[in-house]
């Protein structure tokens, strides 16, 4: 996005790899990237963030949600750091864009969220009847959404969640991303009409840190579809969609 000219916030939780990251941008000469620590599990420094955002800048024009986290390699299945997955990956996205909702800007361009997510959130792999059915329905709330969440945490408080339907795969991450996905498909309906695109995106196997530097493609790779998707011009662009770019370089997309 910068080297197409955008001004960027880039937010990291680590303020020194934050810093390092925007200097070796710059030196790049991609000098429009700014740099604010930001961590998404913690409510405070949201706050935080959206309240200097306020203060250094006018306006927004788009938010990429990426921030994730998983504590399993890629053939575990532990479920032990759940409470922080969900934190992160769901409510962290939640609450940043609830903090950020008043500062898009007001104007004949569409505004833009993109929330980066994962297919292994897909309903079909959502193995209990009932809370898929949940999941599945046209009037969806957002208070329906973290009751799943709630419901699956207790499930794994109570040992029983690997009878109760859950993903079988990355259960914990499944999970919150079904439920990202879910508030992808809500906030996309509240607003239906009033200039703000809502969509998620699953970048597919991408060789990061999180899959230990396996994957189809490159990070970079990534980037750029999540930066075309997010850059659409306003006449084209849906809402309400989920975006899958598979290792066939094609882009599919779902409500």
């Amino acid at each position: 996005m910068a080297e197409l000219g955008l001004t960027v916030i880039l937010t990291a939780r680590d303020i020194e790899r934050g810093c390092k990251a925007v200097e070796a941008l710059r030196a790049q000469g991609l000098y429009n990237v700014a740099f604010s620590c930001l961590d998404v599990s913690d409510p405070s420094s949201i706050r935080a963030f959206a309240s200097w955002f306020r203060k250094s800048y006018a306006a927004l024009d788009i938010l990429v949600n990426n921030a994730a986290v998983s504590f399993n390699d890629l053939n575990e299945n532990s479920v032990e750091h759940a409470e922080t997955v969900m934190r992160t990956n769901f409510y962290g996205p939640k609450l940043l864009t609830e903090a950020l909702l008043p500062m898009f800007r007001s104007s004949s361009s569409i505004s833009r969220i993109l929330n980066v997510s994962s297919r292994l959130g897909s309903l079909n792999l959502l193995r209990n009847p009932s809370i898929k059915q949940v999941m599945k329905s046209e009037r969806l709330s957002e208070e329906e959404i973290e009751g799943v969440v709630n419901l699956f945490l207790n499930d794994v408080k109570s040992g029983t969640w690997k009878s109760k339907g859950w993903p079988k795969l990355w259960t914990d991450y499944a999970v919150s991303k079904l439920a990202l996905n879910a508030y992808t498909r809500v906030l996309a309906k509240r607003y239906e009409g009033r200039g703000l695109s809502v969509n998620s995106l699953c970048p597919g196997f991408t060789q990061t840190s999180m899959t230990h530097c396996k994957g189809d493609h490159t990070a970079d790779d990534a980037a750029g579809i999540a930066a075309r998707l997010a850059l659409l011009p306003s006449h084209q662009i849906p809402s309400g969609k989920f975006f899958f770019w598979g290792s066939s370089n094609a882009i599919s997309s779902k409500l």
